[in-house]
Formats: C-alpha cells, structure tokens, sequence
C-alpha cells in the first residue's frame, strides 16, 4: 500500500488484504446527519441534465437489466421490482462487482447489475430515512 501525492491510498498486490489492514488502522467516527436534511429546489435536482444526460448509455444498460431481471423473476408479468425476491443489495451489488467489466450468463452486464442494486439500496435508504423523519402525527393526516 502506498500513500498518493494527493493523499488517497494505493493499493498494490493483495487488494482485499491491504484494504483491510488500512481500515482497521483507522479509527474512523460514525457519520453523523443533522436532525433536517438539507433541501434542495427542484433547479438543484437536474435529473436529465444532471445524470440521464451524462450517463444515457449506462441508464439504458441499467434499464435493460431491470427488465431481464423481471423476466427472471416474474416471467409473464408486467415489469415491476418485486422487493420480495431479494433484499441483499449489498451483498449481490459486490457479488456482480466482483466481476465487474464481464457479461453475465443472461447476457447483462455484471456492471450493470451493480449500478442497478446500488440504486435499489439507495432507494430503500431513503425510504427508511423519509419513514423515520415522518412523525406519526404527519402520518394520520
């Protein structure tokens, strides 16, 4: 492992080793988040020119792993994320990266199905944050 120019870290021969041994060196705080979470105006939120026009290659290959995924799963059904199949994003998201720049046996990318299950962990994060930022006297009107 070598320190960079730019104060990151590279690491060299054992990767998962290395990465290991460097974290547990640190002692890093728990993320902390405010009691409101910053807004932002919908100028601030530019999701076609902010991300579709960035990446449209990537969003259409991610879009089709959505629908190879609910071919797989829910042959014969209209396409939706059916949340019961699986609920390890985490885990599949690094199963897929690690193998990450290869196709799949379904002929998708594993690239792909990691960015697909990062948005889907990324959903249910902010579901979970907008539930429990939601008293229950909001939730009764």
């Amino acid at each position: 492992m070598e320190q960079t120019n730019t104060g990151g870290v590279k690491f060299t021969g054992n990767y998962f080793d290395e990465a290991i041994e460097y974290l547990q060196e640190k002692e890093f705080a728990p993320i902390e988040f405010t009691e409101t979470p910053i807004k932002f105006t919908r100028k601030q939120t530019p999701v076609y020119s902010g991300v579709l026009n960035y990446f449209p290659d990537a969003i259409r290959e991610v879009a089709q792993c959505s629908y190879m995924g609910n071919q797989q799963h829910n042959p014969d059904k209209p396409l939706h994320w059916d949340r019961s199949k699986s609920g390890d994003e985490l885990d599949a998201l690094t199963r897929h990266l690690l193998e990450a720049g290869t196709i799949d046996t379904d002929g998708v990318r594993h690239s792909a199905k990691v960015a697909w299950r990062a948005l889907a962990n990324l959903q249910k994060e902010i579901e979970l944050s907008n539930e429990e930022c939601t008293s229950p006297s909001e939730q009764s009107e």
